[in-house]
């Protein structure tokens, strides 16, 4: 019986400047100082003889395989990639990049960055252009309202916000 899985849409390929930089640092360390160290050991575990019964051999062959496949993966994507850098001429819309800030039917407050696929980071509030939420935000302005579907662990729930703030830097900056 086999796994097949069908190829799925491959997400946008836009991403930040920081994110570009993130990636290009994890392909970095991962290319120049963790596969090394990881051959390194291999081939001391190599070394040791019977291959068949070794943990050691076995578990540092099986983490180079996945460490050579997100290699792989991140020199494709960065080969890709359209880094955006530049803010959009009308800033009252939400656009890629765009820092947004929503309202809940309860009052509640919460700053949603739109961002690509590959910088998604729920703690830092970062959403996908491509996730239900980034899509509903893109091209709205200031003061649009829009419900939308969310699927909790409690179940569906439909939330109504307004957007209340929509700016293209940083708190930080």
């Amino acid at each position: 019986m086999s796994r097949y899985r069908p190829p799925q849409k491959p997400g946008s390929k836009y991403i930040t400047a920081e994110g570009h930089q993130r990636l290009n640092e994890e392909h970095d360390y991962l290319w120049k100082k963790k596969r090394p160290e990881v051959t390194r050991i291999l081939s001391a575990a190599a070394a040791e003889g019977d291959r068949s019964e070794n943990a050691e051999y076995i578990y540092r062959k099986k983490e180079l395989r996945e460490m050579d496949s997100r290699i792989r993966f991140l020199r494709k994507r960065l080969e890709n990639i359209v880094v955006v850098t530049q803010i959009p001429d009308n800033t009252d819309k939400v656009f890629f990049g765009a820092w947004v800030s929503l309202e809940d039917e309860m009052g509640k407050e919460k700053t949603y960055r739109i961002v690509g696929p590959d910088e998604t980071d729920a703690r830092r509030g970062f959403i996908s252009m491509d996730s239900p939420m980034g899509k509903m935000l893109l091209g709205k302005s200031l003061d649009d309202e829009f419900s939308l579907s969310i699927n909790t662990k409690d179940g569906a729930h439909t939330g109504h916000y307004i957007i209340v703030a929509i700016r293209y830097t940083s708190d930080s900056d």
